[in-house]
């Protein structure tokens, strides 16, 4: 282990991070994609969450950043330079028995639309849940376009709190500029933002920490529920629109299994309340019994602390 190189291997994870977003950013809106850029410029030059960017270099970076793409778009995926051997960037477990006991968590899967996923972060903990293992990642050293804040892989859960964090600012900015989203205000109001923003963003970061692994422990039941004839399912169904109608039945199955009953056994209204703020699109649509039981319990259930 003494001969491993920390730099050689955030450089292979980042450049199949590369080829990735090479192969599908365009598969995004517009919209979404100048988003999702402008969040990867911040990530990419340390920019606090507080600080506006300058639009001109994000422009100028976002034309660098497109000519890099048309350059590895094509090009294969890169081995993770490890001691020994160099491993496969799928061979995830592989991997991360060399990187977990140096501090170091690594992920490389497949999301919506068959994207592959990677990112290299700082490993904060480990543990074991219901016969899964939770990896929770911080300072992230290796990302991709997309940067989603829980993702399970076989039977490894994976945490990125800092992708988490960045996600849960965009929550309250969002919020800020309409104030529309009542339960969102609560959620607000219960961590204080007004009073300090981020002592605030740091305690809901913890909070949904554990809502983000109470909701993958629920992905992973599903998954040993419906089995391979689910897969197969969702496998026909990629960059369609039923995809979408799919994985909104599997997040509420694995929301009623799991991420609801902890969330209810926690008895934490500020978790409660987030959860409601982002009940929207298809899951409401499915399943608008929920939030009207939600209406139901929030004005009995809501201390006056936790009021926007």
């Amino acid at each position: 282990m003494n001969d491993l190189n920390v730099g050689a291997i955030v450089s292979a994870v980042q450049k199949n991070c590369h080829i990735s977003d090479a192969q599908f950013a365009s598969d995004l809106t517009l919209c979404t994609f100048l988003l999702k850029m402008r969040e990867l410029y911040r990530w990419e030059h340390d920019i606090p969450l507080t600080q506006d960017m300058p639009k001109s270099a994000v422009g100028d970076w976002m034309n660098e950043r497109e000519r890099l793409w048309e350059t590895v778009e094509t090009a294969p995926y890169e081995a993770l330079p490890l001691p020994g051997a160099a491993v496969d960037p799928f061979e995830v477990a592989a991997a991360n028995r060399d990187l977990a006991p140096l501090g170091l968590v690594y992920s490389g899967g497949y999301g919506r639309s068959c994207k592959p996923h990677f990112f290299l972060g700082n490993l904060e903990r480990q543990e074991e849940r219901q016969g899964f293992k939770v990896y929770v990642a911080g300072c992230e050293f290796a990302r991709d376009l997309d940067a989603p804040p829980g993702m399970m892989l076989d039977n490894t859960i994976f945490v990125r709190t800092e992708s988490l964090k960045r996600w849960l600012w965009e929550k309250y900015e969002e919020w800020r500029w309409n104030r529309r989203n009542e339960a969102m205000g609560r959620a607000v109001a219960c961590h204080g933002f007004e009073r300090d923003p981020e002592a605030a963003l740091e305690a809901m970061t913890r909070t949904e920490t554990e809502s983000v692994i109470l909701h993958e422990l629920g992905e992973a039941r599903v998954g040993e529920i419906l089995g391979e004839p689910w897969s197969s399912l969702l496998a026909s169904l990629m960059r369609t629109r039923a995809e979408i109608v799919a994985r909104a039945v599997r997040d509420l199955y694995a929301d009623c299994l799991s991420t609801l009953p902890g969330l209810l056994e926690r008895d934490d209204p500020a978790a409660i309340h987030f959860f409601f703020a982002n009940f929207t699109g298809m899951r409401r649509k499915l399943f608008p019994e929920l939030a009207a039981a939600y209406r139901k319990w929030v004005k009995p259930a809501i201390p006056a602390r936790c009021e926007p």
